[in-house]
């Protein structure tokens, strides 16, 4: 690993001290993962549901059966990400889930593959419902995601969380994650954001809840949230005002398709905008 977990956490841990803010960029290929590391990314974070972003397409769609989570994310990292991202660790964001795999080994083979460090993406914790009972009574449920990021966490591998609730974050940090990160839901905004998301009310209840359970329990874990109605940095800036607790922000549609929503049809009526000139 070009980052081992000694090295990621004095990185995140000399950012905070320094009252800079930790950002976490979720990226499905392999040239919006290159500019968020030259940006200045602290970590940089591949999934099924970044691949379905870029896309064109709701990232909602990699909870759907039309692929395998795992594999995808195994090849974005093999084939573009691992050999582009050079400045920050890059990390696999796996179907934990997942009952057609060992996922200890599934583990150990992404660590292989050039990966820093894991997290559970797609994650069960969005999911509610009588699908979310039968989930969890049949051995699919959040419990996995817990048991296989403390199965990469005893192996000595950084490991991030994605929570919504304080039960599940202190599950995955008494099982070790390194990063507890505060989970609002699929993002508001652009061409293919939710229409309904947590107010910004809901949201810092929540993270509140989260930080009350964590911070007094694991006060070393390093907190950040992602998702909701956080768009841009300053939505992020409103919600670190009211719970300063909070480490930094997971960027997902706001680390790439925002920009590229809004560059690219710019760029596009540039040149659209030429006169060509006739005799």
């Amino acid at each position: 690993m070009k980052f081992n977990k000694e090295t990621i956490h004095q990185r995140l841990k000399s950012e905070i001290e320094n009252r800079r803010s930790i950002y976490d960029a979720l990226c499905g290929s392999g040239i919006s993962a290159k500019m968020a590391a030259r940006g200045g990314a602290d970590m940089v974070t591949t999934h099924d549901l970044a691949y379905f972003r870029m896309q064109g397409l709701s990232s909602m769609a990699g909870y759907l059966p039309i692929g395998d989570a795992n594999a995808i994310t195994l090849e974005l990292g093999e084939r573009s990400l691992v050999n582009v991202v050079k400045d920050c660790p890059l990390f696999a964001g796996i179907l934990a889930v997942d009952p057609t795999r060992d996922m200890k080994q599934f583990v150990l083979r992404l660590i292989n593959a050039g990966f820093s460090g894991i997290m559970n993406c797609p994650t069960v914790a969005l999911i509610d419902g009588k699908f979310r009972q039968d989930l969890e009574e049949t051995g699919l449920g959040y419990s996995r995601e817990v048991e296989v990021l403390g199965y990469a966490s005893e192996q000595g591998i950084f490991t991030k969380a994605f929570c919504t609730s304080p039960d599940e974050a202190l599950a995955m940090a008494k099982t070790g994650a390194d990063n507890i990160i505060v989970h609002f839901g699929n993002s508001s905004g652009g061409t293919t954001g939710s229409q309904t998301v947590l107010d910004f009310k809901a949201s810092l209840d929540r993270a509140r809840e989260i930080c009350d359970a964590i911070r007094s329990q694991y006060p070393e874990r390093i907190i950040t949230c992602h998702g909701g109605f956080i768009e841009t940095a300053a939505d992020f800036q409103q919600l670190l005002d009211q719970e300063p607790r909070l480490d930094g922000y997971v960027g997902g549609s706001s680390a790439e398709r925002f920009p590229i929503e809004k560059s690219i049809p710019e760029a596009t009526k540039a040149f659209k905008a030429v006169s060509i000139p006739r005799n």
